[in-house]
């Protein structure tokens, strides 16, 4: 069966038609880098909001500029393992992540964890910045610390899916500039309204990328060791619907089976004392 072709996209001087893979590729990417930054736009929100704007935008670029030295790094050295190798890696790595990324959706849907707000985990945060103490000089080194350390560990997740899922199309160029792109619509966004993103669907974004991730790693495992998909690329028509619907069977199953997590009572508030 041919793949179905999409419309051509010139990257430097080549042309180049994007396939099937290539779509999702560059849809989970995008997605997963705007769950990812929407968590660190709070972060940074929190301390910048509170303590030190200049401190905290400066952890920022220092984990950018961090991310970008890994990006840049690895990049060549995966795209250098011959073929089958790099599939095996990238399946491995793809798994781990979409795995990871799906049992807490699936956790969550099912009601068996909270589901993630930004805008607990703003007060959280901000409630945590206010009682640290504070030290003289032009930079805060909590608001850095924690910008940076927020940052970073948000955008690892990222490097680590755009790594894998560039190098085995050799296009991490193309994967990094579907993060650039979320990563700049998060921050746009939140410059316009400047507090969390509460409003977007995380658990949904997270569930969709999960499913992605896990079926990618998947395909591109088992071709890797030497198994050959019925119908090349559009396997993949199959393997996300299944990865899917396994998913939904497991909510369904989470939900009515497993002991429910009992909710914490609500503390009892103390009455006022007139003096």
């Amino acid at each position: 069966m041919a793949t179905r072709k999409y419309p051509r996209l010139n990257y430097g001087d080549e042309a180049h038609q994007m396939s099937g893979q290539e779509l999702g590729l560059l849809v989970s990417v995008f997605l997963a880098s705007l769950v990812e930054c929407v968590e660190a736009l709070t972060i940074v929100l929190a301390v910048g909001s509170t303590r030190s704007w200049s401190s905290a935008l400066t952890g920022v670029g220092a984990a950018g500029l961090a991310l970008a030295a890994l990006t840049a790094a690895l990049g060549p050295a995966l795209t250098a393992l011959p073929i089958d190798a790099l599939r095996v890696v990238v399946g491995g790595l793809l798994l781990t992540f979409g795995l990871q990324w799906l049992r807490q959706a699936i956790l969550r849907a099912s009601g068996r964890k909270a589901v993630r707000d930004e805008s607990e985990e703003f007060e959280g945060e901000t409630a945590a910045a206010l009682a640290a103490g504070t030290v003289p000089g032009r930079l805060d080194p909590y608001s850095f610390t924690i910008a940076f350390k927020g940052v970073l560990l948000e955008g690892l997740e990222v490097v680590f899916i755009v790594l894998p899922f560039g190098a085995n199309q050799h296009r991490i160029g193309p994967a990094a500039l579907a993060a650039l792109l979320a990563a700049s619509l998060v921050v746009a966004t939140g410059v316009l309204v400047h507090r969390p993103l509460a409003r977007v669907p995380e658990n949904t974004l997270k569930f969709a990328v999960g499913v992605m991730l896990t079926s990618f790693g998947i395909f591109w495992g088992a071709e890797g060791a030497g198994a050959s998909w019925p119908g090349g690329d559009a396997a993949l028509l199959a393997t996300v619907p299944s990865v899917l619907a396994l998913s939904l069977a497991l909510v369904l199953a989470v939900r009515h089976l497993a002991p429910r997590i009992p909710e914490q009572p609500a503390p009892p508030q103390q009455a006022a004392v007139s003096p």
